[in-house]
């Protein structure tokens, strides 16, 4: 597999220049089971990434485009009344949303209404929605693509604690370096599809095959350290829950697959350490009201913060 997987890498790269990491991420996202959100400002090819990743493992694609009127029946699906009918088990028949789909890109959720977005949460943790008190379970697998624009642009609502938490992981594409951009602007066929390279089957063996990674007692103790301090220390306005150690986790044993290693080093907990707690870690909307907006709770910097200041050794 792991042949495969540089494949893919390869094969996303025609598509996203010069974001190799961001790539290894996403991958790794997907391998993990997870659900990955991206925050950006458009145009940085955030649905270009979602599009890509759909079509080299051969996945249903769908695409919601989040706005304030957006309506949870217009994306979960909802229960149509046949009046013609005489029996009554076949009064209503349910039509499928785009939730139904193996790949679904939410394209700026922030700008959908809390109601909204709070229909996402049973879909993303669960695997299933509920319409009218019955059960409908997603397909599997199942992998949420939310990009969020930056938090001062109009027109946006922030996401809640639960939701982020939700998200296994948080990346951002930025702007491309000039060589990559000028390679960019001189792709004659940026539009054309990747071709298949893997099938469903073959991501959930992968899948499968990460969960069996193996990882030593020092390794959990690492994560365990890692995690105490957050709680332990004042200095992380929302210490990590059992959630996203379990994250952690995951996501380290994903890296180290792609890596094509069967054993997690710490290494692995380092290189996607940041990605899976900044959002986690970062300002709460409540801190947020009371304009506690600096230095202080960036994400990204108690993230990394935290991750310098345990040693691997000495855990």
């Amino acid at each position: 597999m792991r042949q495969d997987i540089i494949r893919i890498q390869q094969a996303l790269s025609q598509k996203i220049i010069g974001k190799e990491h961001q790539l290894k991420l996403a991958i790794t996202c997907l391998l993990a089971n997870g659900h990955l959100l991206i925050e950006d400002l458009p145009g940085m090819g955030k649905t270009t990434l979602s599009h890509a990743l759909s079509q080299v493992f051969g996945l249903q694609y769908a695409r919601i485009q989040f706005t304030s009127d957006l309506l949870p029946s217009d994306m979960l699906g909802v229960n149509i009344f046949h009046s013609h009918e005489s029996d009554e088990q076949k009064r209503f028949s349910f039509k499928h949303g785009p939730i139904f789909s193996q790949v679904v890109l939410a394209d700026e959720l922030n700008r959908a209404s809390p109601k909204t977005q709070s229909a996402l949460l049973e879909a993303m943790e669960e695997r299933q929605v509920s319409i009218d008190g019955v059960t409908h379970a997603l397909p599997s697998p199942f992998f949420v693509i939310a990009t969020q624009n930056p938090s001062y642009q109009s027109g946006t609502y922030p996401l809640p604690e639960s939701q982020l938490d939700r998200f296994f992981m948080r990346i951002s594409l930025g702007y491309p370096a000039w060589e990559a951009e000028k390679a960019m602007l001189l792709q004659q066929d940026a539009s054309a599809p990747l071709s298949q390279i893997l099938t469903e089957a073959n991501l959930h063996q992968m899948q499968s095959e990460v969960s069996a990674i193996h990882t030593s007692d020092a390794i959990l103790d690492y994560i365990l350290r890692l995690v105490s301090e957050s709680r332990e220390s004042g200095d992380y306005p929302n210490p990590l829950s059992p959630r996203a150690s379990r994250a952690i986790l995951q996501g380290a044993k994903a890296w180290a697959y792609v890596c094509g290693r069967d054993y997690v080093t710490p290494d692995d907990v380092q290189a996607v350490f940041v990605a899976i707690t900044a959002h986690r870690l970062s300002l709460s909307s409540h801190q947020g009201a009371q304009g506690q907006h600096n230095q202080t709770f960036d994400g990204e910097k108690l993230s990394q913060k935290l991750l310098n200041s345990i040693d691997p050794l000495a855990a």
